[in-house]
């Protein structure tokens, strides 16, 4: 069993349990899944970059990403409807805990001039966003193979229903906030 998902079920549940006063286990908010995105808008002039985004991607998630297509067209930024502009992942179950132990334990610590990441990234419903401006960060991407430097958002979805319960179960999971 994963690490991180261990420490859910035997530190995290009851701890959380306690702090909000739930009845049940089946209440405790829990993460549901992870979805990382990236956006690549020179994918427009140039197919190659968009290749590159999908593979590294794919090693950072260990998973095939799927590429996003624009909705609707937009002249200003020359981009026509049904053009593939990006790229995302959903990791769920187990895939999910080892990317967020990745995370948390590898990644993040990497960052230059790191002092935790927003907590005022929420959406209201339980959900947590957080942009990573570089995707060199994990150590799956070696620095020679990069084609270009670009960012990702990856969102973790929970079960909670106000922020303050998702902030709880997140903390408590080990993503480090700025105080």
């Amino acid at each position: 069993m994963n690490r991180l998902k261990e420490k859910y079920l035997n530190e995290v549940v009851p701890s959380l349990k306690e702090k909000h006063n739930y009845k049940s286990i089946m209440e405790v908010p829990k993460l549901e899944k992870i979805v990382i995105n990236m956006g690549v808008g020179d994918a427009t002039t140039n197919s190659k970059l968009l290749e590159a985004a999908v593979a590294d991607l794919k090693k950072i998630s260990g998973q095939q990403p799927v590429v996003t297509k624009a909705r609707k067209s937009i002249a200003g930024f020359k981009v026509r409807e049904g053009q593939s502009i990006g790229c995302k992942v959903t990791l769920r179950g187990e895939n999910m805990y080892v990317f967020m132990d990745k995370l948390i334990s590898i990644a993040l610590p990497l960052v230059r001039d790191f002092r935790g990441v927003s907590p005022k990234a929420f959406d209201g419903r339980g959900n947590y966003t957080m942009g990573i401006k570089e995707q060199l960060i994990f150590p799956e991407i070696e620095f020679d193979d990069v084609v270009k430097i670009r960012g990702m958002d990856i969102v973790f979805v929970t079960t909670a229903k106000t922020n303050e319960e998702a902030f709880d179960l997140l903390n408590e999971l080990g993503i480090p906030f700025r105080k």
